[in-house]
């Protein structure tokens, strides 16, 4: 394993840890790392030549696992500057055309809703696929994209899963040994590869909020379906070596131009996204940030001062309480001297979060006074009475198919998505809707067992006589 020494300059170099530089990130660090709850980061900082890396905490909670800047961590969206490459080499080797149909690579889309997307459009996210094709289930060649190809920007996961189909078919490789072979072997990145479907107990393990905490990921297993996308596992140290590629302007993996192709505007309607990249045209910077379930990334490079800076952390934000945004944007901030964000309240994410904590709570607490207060009930034999009876049904319904549909839907991630990244907010999402319609349901049981015992008894005294 490649030691700190491989990739840590000098003392006294321009970034390592004991310059200005290097003590701001640590005193970020040291402010932000508790209120975000993550057990361990890592992270680096280029600067023309000159590489620094750090890391804190342990690989898992509760172990004594150090991370260092050796620990791979699975990189999430990062993945798809790597994906978006490989297009790039397949591109440069005359094999592929940016402005080719899918289909002319892929037979399988050939005469189907997707068959004239182009390769430009799903590199650059202008395919039509939409966030939450992106985030449910895998989108076959039959699945129409769900807006006008060419028209619009979204981000989209699908985009990057064709293009992973799409470089296995043209190299005779699968994706992950074409990567490893032509872009992380060439730069030296000897610790990182692709996820393959196995556990790697040298990684570090992903954290999920959980009520104001985080609890370690049962299932340590990497994605290969999810590779193109989102599976480059890779080290603070080995992504310094690939950021510093990005900027050194030579021929080496790809030329000169075709990063700075990757890092440029890809077209009217991608104006702030080019290939794998986002772009911020008024810092002059570009980066990606990745999310996978318990693992939060984020990578920026500033191509014309020569640096760069990445921060890797294995544990995921919650719903307004243990956020890694912060942290991990202050430390990419404090790497390229650039101003610190803004950071905005997350009163709004902190109450809905209350609100769907103390929701559930609500309702059972309602069936106990439904109870007590059992006799008023069955006194609602008409009129209003009755409708108030009966209209919580309708409304907790609504509101079920709000909370476990709409909202998801809204959000760009159906409720799996949400229970894998989330599982505390996914909970909750279950436990409000079930627990509205349950406590309707109760409502009327009181109301209408009373009703039949008191029919029944009213009718003993006639029944009698007979």
């Amino acid at each position: 394993m490649r030691t700190l020494l491989t990739t840590v300059m000098l003392l006294g170099a321009a970034l390592s840890p004991s310059t200005d530089a290097g003590a701001s990130i640590e005193q970020v660090i040291d402010e932000e790392m508790p209120a975000s709850g993550v057990p361990g980061l890592a992270y680096a900082m280029v600067d023309g030549e000159t590489v620094a890396t750090g890391a804190r905490g342990v690989r898992e909670a509760g172990t004594d696992l150090p991370v260092t800047p050796d620990t791979p961590f699975l990189t999430g969206s990062i993945s798809k500057s790597f994906t978006a490459l490989a297009v790039m080499q397949l591109v440069e080797a005359g094999l592929v055309d940016l402005d080719d149909p899918i289909s002319a690579h892929l037979d399988e889309f050939a005469g189907g809703p997707a068959a004239d997307v182009t390769v430009r459009q799903l590199l650059s996210h202008t395919s039509g696929y939409s966030t939450l094709q992106g985030n449910s289930s895998p989108v076959g060649p039959s699945d129409a994209p769900a807006n006008t190809p060419g028209e619009m920007w979204e981000y989209s996961n699908t985009n990057y899963q064709i293009l992973g189909r799409l470089i296995e078919a043209e190299s005779g490789d699968d994706f992950g040994t074409y990567v490893e072979e032509r872009i992380l072997a060439p730069l030296g990145m000897d610790d990182s590869f692709v996820s393959d479907g196995a556990a790697h107990k040298e990684m570090a393990v992903g954290h999920t909020s959980w009520f104001w905490t985080k609890r370690p990921l049962e299932d340590r297993s990497t994605s290969r379906e999810g590779a193109a996308q989102g599976g480059v596992v890779a080290t603070a140290a080995d992504l310094a070596l690939y950021l510093k590629m990005m900027m050194n302007g030579e021929n080496d993996v790809l030329s000169a131009e075709g990063k700075a192709t990757m890092m440029r505007p890809a077209s009217d309607a991608s104006p702030f996204y080019g290939f794998g990249w986002f772009i911020d045209t008024t810092a002059g910077t570009v980066w990606h940030s990745g999310s996978t379930p318990g693992v939060e990334t984020l990578a920026a490079l500033s191509p014309d001062a020569g640096r760069a800076a990445l921060v890797l952390v294995n544990g995921g934000s919650g719903l307004g309480f243990g956020e890694t945004t912060q942290l991990r944007d202050r430390v990419i901030a404090a790497a390229l001297g650039t101003p610190e964000p803004e950071t905005g309240s997350r009163w709004a994410q902190q109450a809905l979060f209350i609100g769907l904590v103390l929701l559930p709570i609500a309702y059972a607490a309602s069936m106990v006074w439904a109870w007590r207060h059992r006799t008023a009930l069955r006194a609602k034999r008409r009129g209003f009475g009755l409708f108030s009876l009966w209209f919580p049904l309708a409304t907790t319904i609504a509101a079920a198919a709000v909370l476990l549909w709409i909202m998801p839907n809204l959000l760009g991630a159906p409720l799996g998505t949400i229970l894998l990244f989330q599982p505390d907010v996914g909970l909750l999402l279950i436990a409000s809707a079930v627990m509205g319609v349950v406590w309707a349901v109760f409502r009327l049981g009181v109301a209408y067992s009373g009703k039949r015992a008191e029919a029944v008894k009213s009718e003993e005294p006639a029944l009698s006589q007979v």
